[in-house]
């Protein structure tokens, strides 16, 4: 009885392994991680800019003296939530762009691979 995971390994030399395994995986683990250091690098940069925003009204709160600055700080709350949203609207598309490129440079890599991996295929079968 043929099993589909018994076959001739002799038939591939390195150069096929390398073609049809090897290669393939290493180009996949180097587009996943730089997607993972992109997608990292994405979420430090908008968590330190929510964080200075928050210092920034907590200090700004603490400055508070009268009425008058009450007014003048609680005006400003408008701007920032403002400044904030566009934020997050901005972190939402980068994520999203993010994610598209993967996936685009990851089908396009596949195709690749089962292409290259039937040429090879096809060579060792002569």
């Amino acid at each position: 009885m043929m099993n589909a995971f018994n076959f001739d390994s002799k038939q591939f030399d390195t150069k096929q392994f390398e073609a049809m395994f090897f290669g393939p995986a290493r180009a996949f683990a180097a587009l996943s991680v730089d997607y993972t250091e992109k997608l990292v690098n994405a979420q430090l940069d908008a968590t330190k800019a929510y964080s200075d925003t928050g210092l920034a009204q907590v200090r700004s709160l603490m400055n508070v003296k009268d009425a008058e600055g009450l007014r003048t700080y609680m005006e400003g709350q408008q701007q920032v939530a403002k400044e904030l949203t566009e934020r997050l609207k901005g972190d939402a598309e980068k994520v999203v762009s993010l994610q598209q490129d993967f996936v685009q440079k990851s089908q396009k890599l596949a195709e690749t691979n089962v292409k290259q991996a039937q040429e090879t295929a096809t060579k060792a079968s002569k």
